[in-house]
């Protein structure tokens, strides 16, 4: 072999291991750009599917939130609803105090009064009643007017009893069924 066939033997060999370094160098670099294409696919998945289900967890949030926010509102409406109804009660058994049907209603109050009492009781009630509690009770009628819609209280002579027949107090140991009967 001549000089110049062991220099072109050389360059033919160096060339075939160039290009097969070259050739392992694409594959090389198309494998790593390849892996990376795929682990930015996985994490833009990852990240869209993340923010997907944040974004469905603060929805849920916000929706609950304004859910509660009606049902807040709704059981204020309803409140105020039922205040307005109470006031409108109080302001019908005034109106009832100054009625004609009030007297039968009063001395029914009274009955009821001496017969849980017994018959010796002490009598109080509005000013506005008076006289018709001073008819009904005699005696026993207390002239110290009580402050309240209607109604009496009455007492046992010794104080050791008392049971308070006012519409007040009536309304206030009632107030639930009222409010049930006004919803």
């Amino acid at each position: 072999m001549t000089l110049e066939s062991l220099v072109e033997e050389i360059r033919r060999r160096g060339q075939a291991e160039l290009d097969s370094i070259e050739r392992s160098r694409d594959a090389e670099t198309t494998r790593i750009a390849a892996d990376r294409d795929r682990r930015v696919a996985e994490i833009r998945t990852e990240s869209a599917r993340a923010t997907e289900g944040e974004a469905a967890r603060e929805r849920a949030q916000r929706l609950a939130a304004a859910k509660l926010r009606a049902r807040k509102l709704l059981y204020e409406a309803r409140e105020a609803r039922l205040q307005a109804a109470m006031v409108d009660t109080r302001a019908l058994l005034e109106r009832f105090a100054s009625s004609a049907a009030y007297a039968p209603a009063l001395k029914r109050m009274f009955a009821v009064a001496t017969e849980t009492l017994g018959k010796s009781v002490r009598v109080r009630g509005r000013s506005e009643d008076a006289p018709l509690l001073q008819k009904l009770a005699g005696k026993a009628f207390d002239p110290t007017p009580e402050p309240i819609l209607g109604g009496l209280v009455a007492e046992t002579v010794d104080g050791a009893r008392r049971l308070t027949l006012s519409f007040d107090e009536l309304l206030r140991l009632r107030e639930d069924q009222v409010r049930e009967l006004l919803a």
